[in-house]
């Protein structure tokens, strides 16, 4: 009995030897095994995260809060909310939840820091204005000085929009006085109007030109010098500032700014 007991010990030994030793060489060697690659030097996160976002980084945005989102599945990033940067930028002063503020300029930016809500943003884009018409062009639009017809229908941004200060800037500097039917609050709604042929012409930033194939792009001779400067910061009061330092690190990155590049966006 005695004997039994002890080669049934060395068995169990063996056995359990091996095991360990072939989970070992499994984990090290075997190239059908996967597991998340963790990236270095990033946090686990957990929790939830909140984004404010200026309008015309809709399409960038969306996809980089998709790619962090997968690069850490325990963190819950929630829709993104998109405006233009001043109403996002009134909205966090009077005290929305927001972990994250991405502006389309450095003015609405300095808004939230002069309340004391965030520090030292940091720029991660650039972008430029266009002239954009519907598709085929029927009301006959070549450059800036056409925004001058009454005939025509021309939307704008509000001026307290970063895409309206840069197209007020943009005719000052062209001695265009504009002809405008209509102020949108952002960028998205004058490039929605002239898509629904809504209006003849509007002013958008190149990257939201691109986005669909129901408004053309006509170039504008000084677009080029009149650029906006996307600044982002974590806010003072986030709920989750771990969560936010990581996104804000995220979209400074190498990976984020190729998205950028894709998108039309220029460097910092």
């Amino acid at each position: 009995m005695r004997h039994g007991s002890v080669v049934r010990t060395a068995l169990v030994a063996t056995a359990l030897a091996l095991g360990l030793a072939g989970c070992a060489a499994s984990s090290a060697q075997d190239p059908g095994v996967s597991s998340p690659a963790p990236v270095s030097g990033e946090p686990e996160l957990s929790g939830e995260l909140s984004v404010y976002a200026a309008a015309s980084l809709q399409a960038a945005f969306d996809e980089l809060a998709a790619q962090f989102e997968q690069r850490h599945p325990s963190l819950d990033v929630h829709p993104l909310t998109y405006d233009g940067s001043s109403t996002l930028a009134t909205q966090i002063v009077e005290g929305a939840p927001a972990d994250v503020f991405a502006s389309a300029d450095e003015r609405n930016m300095q808004k939230v820091v002069d309340a004391d809500l965030a520090s030292e943003p940091e720029l991660f884009a650039t972008n430029t204005l266009t002239l954009v018409v519907p598709a085929g062009d029927p009301g006959g639009v070549d450059g800036l000085d056409d925004l001058a017809d009454p005939d025509l229908t021309v939307v704008l941004c509000a001026v307290e929009a970063p895409c309206g200060a840069a197209s007020a800037t943009l005719l000052s500097d062209a001695g265009v006085k504009a002809s405008v039917d209509s102020y949108e609050q952002n960028v998205t709604a004058v490039l929605t109007k002239v898509a629904a042929g809504e209006a003849d012409a509007g002013l958008v930033y190149v990257t939201d030109a691109s986005t669909t194939s129901a408004v053309e792009a006509i170039e504008v001779d000084g677009g080029e010098d009149v650029v906006n400067r996307y600044p982002i910061v974590t806010l003072t009061d986030a709920a989750n500032p771990r969560a936010a330092d990581a996104f804000v690190r995220f979209v400074l990155g190498d990976e984020a700014r190729q998205v950028l590049s894709d998108l039309g966006f220029g460097a910092p």
